[in-house]
C-alpha cells in the first residue's frame, strides 16, 4: 500500500471511533474509555509515523511547501497534548468529553488540510514507486511508535527516532500496568 493510502486508511478508522464516541450518551463510561483508549493509541503512533518518515521526506522534495508541514507539526503537537490529558484523566472528570471533542475538531481540521492539501502535491512530486516504498517505511516505523502520547517528545529525526525507541518500553509498561488496575477495579467491589 503506498504511503498516502495507508494514512487515509488509518485517518477513516480514527473517523469512526470519533463517530462512535460521538453517539455514546453521557452514561457510557466504560464505552468511552475503551474507545479514548484506542484514539490515544493510534493518533500516538499516526504521529509519531509521518513525523518519522512523511514530514521529513515531504519537506526534501517540497520545499516551497514547507510552511505545510511546519503547520502539520504544530497541529500534531496540539493533538498530542489533548491526547496526553486525555490519557491521565477518565470519563468521570467533568471535562473528559469536551476534551475529546476538541481533539476531534482538531484532528479532523488536520485531516482534511493533509487530504486535501498535502497529499495531492505528493502525489505529484512522488512516483508510485517511491510512495510504495514510503508506505513501506511507515509500516516499519509503527512497529515501534509510542502507542501513548509525549508532547515533549521532539517532532523532527533524528531526535524523534530515537524517542520513540525509548518510549516505546516505557508505554508498554505503563500500558500493562493500567489494564491491571482496571481488571482489580473492575472485581473489586468500591475500589477506584
Amino acid at each position: 500500500m503506498d504511503a498516502i493510502a495507508m494514512l487515509k486508511a488509518e485517518h477513516a478508522e480514527v473517523e469512526k471511533l470519533f463517530k462512535r464516541f460521538e453517539a455514546l450518551g453521557p452514561r457510557a463510561k466504560k464505552a468511552k474509555a475503551d474507545i479514548a483508549d484506542r484514539v490515544i493509541a493510534a493518533l500516538s503512533q499516526h504521529a509519531a509515523i509521518e513525523e518519522q518518515v512523511l514530514y521529513p521526506a515531504a519537506r526534501e522534495r517540497m520545499p516551497d511547501d514547507e510552511q505545510l508541514v511546519l503547520e502539520a507539526l504544530e497541529e500534531h503537537h496540539v493533538a498530542k497534548w489533548l491526547l496526553s490529558e486525555i490519557d491521565s484523566s477518565t470519563p468521570d472528570d467533568e471535562r473528559f468529553t469536551a476534551k475529546f471533542t476538541v481533539l476531534a475538531e482538531n484532528v479532523r481540521h488536520h485531516v482534511k488540510e493533509e487530504e486535501r492539501e498535502m497529499f495531492p502535491k505528493l502525489r505529484k512530486q512522488f512516483t508510485k514507486k517511491e510512495l510504495d516504498a514510503l508506505g513501506e517505511q511507515l509500516a516499519a516505523a509503527k512497529r515501534t511508535a509510542p502507542k501513548k502520547p509525549h508532547p515533549r517528545a521532539p517532532d523532527e529525526p533524528p531526535a524523534n527516532v530515537i524517542a520513540a525507541a525509548a518510549t516505546l518500553p516505557l508505554d508498554m509498561a505503563r500500558s500493562a500496568a493500567e489494564t491491571a488496575v482496571r481488571r482489580v477495579r473492575s472485581v473489586t467491589p468500591g475500589a477506584g
